[in-house]
């Protein structure tokens, strides 16, 4: 029997369009019209679950070398933000939940990371190297306000001298400002503030939870003033889409007190490409065809290519007009010349806290 199939639609608040399976489901599934007078589509609006992860561990380390840190720490998987171009939506395949709407709205909160990092940090084996705060989704994303987990994070790191840098989307990072300033006093705190396009609409659809340019901009500012070194990642670049903004972007970010700049070409991998083509054809139908025709020439032939030497770049015309454009914009901004030491020597296991004994 023939049945219609029903075409999914955008969701206020939400970038994914789908909640497709993952590359690991035996099966895929699709959303139909049963006749029965009820659409069987998506609700307008889906909630955020929050559970509780039970990581036995909190630091994850890497060795790729296109990654400029060795640690990382991420006190949530998932992600309210809800960034359609994100690299982490495939990770959510792990937990048997999509890469689509799932990794937006069914989240897990390490709420144990404080604990968890006191005692990887009084280790012996422990080697002091800094940390990166999310890394992999954002630490101030919206749930952060009510859960803490990260505040929690960092007060473990201000009381170990612990050097650490975060990457984030919020100025929701502001609130920590009293723990961040004092530790990059001593050369122990930095961050990074992702700063994608400086289109409020843009940035509502692509990015729809995570705060506006505008907003983040002013975090710069704040933190530029308050002593903390900032850098602006202008990522990602998305061919015919935000690669133009890429000079006005790191010009506001230099205005507002950033001394140092990174961009990443916009990356494909696993379920992201299907997900990325639904909301450019959702949002942008106009140039779908053409942002990913671009893509294209700077991955050869392909969405998506995995190398460590060009997976950041790209390859091709398209990639190195980019890359000489940053290059040009950072030297003449004076953002080239800027290095951020984060000073290990510092660190020290404090004094473990005395029980109190019971008299009975």
């Amino acid at each position: 029997m023939a049945v219609d199939v029903l075409t999914p639609h955008a969701l206020k608040g939400r970038a994914a369009v789908s909640n497709h399976g993952s590359r690991f489901d035996r099966e895929s599934r699709v959303r139909v019209d049963d006749g029965w007078g009820c659409d069987g589509g998506l609700p307008e609006k889906v909630r955020t679950i929050i559970m509780a992860d039970t990581a036995r561990s909190i630091i994850s380390r890497n060795d790729s070398p296109d990654v400029p840190f060795e640690s990382s720490i991420n006190p949530y998987r998932g992600c309210e933000h809800g960034c359609v171009y994100c690299f982490a939506r495939p990770t959510h395949a792990y937990l048997g939940l999509s890469p689509g709407l799932d990794f937006e709205t069914q989240l897990f909160a390490k709420r144990d990371a404080a604990q968890l990092l006191t005692k990887e940090l009084r280790s012996r084996s422990y080697v002091c190297k800094p940390l990166a705060l999310g890394a992999n989704t954002d630490p101030y994303q919206p749930v952060e306000r009510e859960e803490g987990i990260t505040r929690d994070i960092l007060s473990v790191c201000r009381d170990f001298n612990q050097p650490v840098s975060i990457i984030t989307k919020s100025a929701n990072v502001l609130r920590d400002l009293d723990i961040l300033a004092p530790m990059a006093a001593q050369g122990l705190a930095r961050v990074a503030v992702s700063i994608t396009s400086l289109d409020r609409d843009l940035a509502r659809t692509m990015e729809p939870r995570a705060s506006t340019p505008g907003k983040r901009l002013d975090a710069v500012r704040a933190l530029s003033g308050a002593g903390v070194p900032v850098a602006v990642l202008t990522s990602p670049m998305i061919p015919a889409l935000n690669d133009h903004e890429m000079e006005a972007i790191l010009e506001a970010a230099a205005e507002a007190g950033a001394t140092a700049a990174s961009y990443i070409l916009l990356r494909l991998p696993l379920e992201i490409a299907d997900l990325f083509g639904e909301w450019l054809r959702e949002h942008y139908p106009d140039r779908a065809e053409r942002v990913l025709s671009l893509v294209r020439q700077t991955r050869e032939g392909a969405l998506y290519r995995s190398d460590f030497s060009t997976r950041m770049k790209g390859t091709g015309a398209y990639a190195e007009l980019l890359r000489s454009r940053f290059r040009l914009a950072i030297k003449r901004l004076g953002m080239d010349r800027r290095t951020w030491d984060m000073d290990c020597s510092r660190f020290r296991v404090p004094d473990a806290p005395v029980k109190q004994l019971s008299l009975f």
